[in-house]
């Protein structure tokens, strides 16, 4: 009778196991093809020469030319189901470069894109998935002057002094579209990834530069979007969507 009892238990053991064993993988596969839109957030670099503006102020020996370079902080939502993968980034961004009392320059960029993708590995901890998308970019090319030599009574007395060393924008915005590829590594404690995107933006057609207050200008230059970005993205957190 014992030896029934032990052998019935042993039976109702090894079935428990393999039942847990089967919800786990499920639950896997659930997650992974049918994931909740999950927050991103990205640290990178991009790189774009304005070229035409830059020759153009090159003219005007009181400032500096642009840098080509941008650091980048991005944030957004991703959603994986059935391997088809969607997301949505916000992206701001700065070459770091400005300095308000010397003659220097700056770029800063803020931009937002729609990304549609496809999950071209089947395992359960990576993912490798090309990417095309739309999106909109606005960028603000500034110029500040060197002012150590501007004398404090020279400013307070005079309204044509302080115009000479405010900073001086020039604003340009484009309709992109957007091709990358994207890779992810699932932590293997929590549904967080580590990842890196790579990618190509492009604007449709030429845009000329405008104020800072956009407004059309005479004779002002043209230039096209063309940079390539490198990001480091990390995923984790539930937004709620799709469960």
């Amino acid at each position: 009778m014992k030896a029934i009892m032990l052998i019935a238990l042993s039976v109702f053991s090894l079935t428990a196991m393999a039942q847990e064993k089967k919800d786990k993988k499920a639950k896997w596969d659930k997650s992974k093809y049918h994931m909740p839109a999950i927050m991103t957030r990205g640290i990178g670099i991009t790189f774009q020469d304005f070229n035409r503006l830059n020759n153009r102020m090159a003219g005007f020996t009181q400032y500096n030319p642009q840098k080509n370079r941008m650091w980048t902080l991005s944030m957004g939502s991703m959603q994986v189901q059935k391997n088809f993968v969607s997301q949505f980034t916000v992206t701001g961004g700065s070459s770091l470069t400005g300095n308000p009392n010397k003659k220097s320059s700056t770029l800063r960029t803020l931009g937002a894109g729609i990304d549609l993708g496809y999950d071209v590995i089947p395992s359960k901890n990576i993912m490798v998935y090309p990417m095309v998308g739309l999106g909109a970019e606005t960028f603000q090319a500034v110029y500040f002057k060197d002012v150590n030599a501007v004398d404090f009574d020279a400013v307070a007395n005079s309204s044509t002094v302080q115009n000479n060393i405010r900073k001086t924008k020039f604003t340009n915005s484009f309709f992109t579209y957007r091709l990358g590829l994207g890779m992810s590594v699932k932590s293997p404690k929590d549904d967080g990834s580590i990842g890196l995107q790579v990618g190509y933006v492009s604007g449709f057609q030429e845009e000329r530069w405008k104020s800072a207050e956009f407004q059309n200008l005479n004779n002002a230059p043209r230039d096209g979007l063309h940079r390539f970005a490198v990001t480091l993205v990390f995923t984790g957190g539930m937004m709620g969507i799709g469960k």
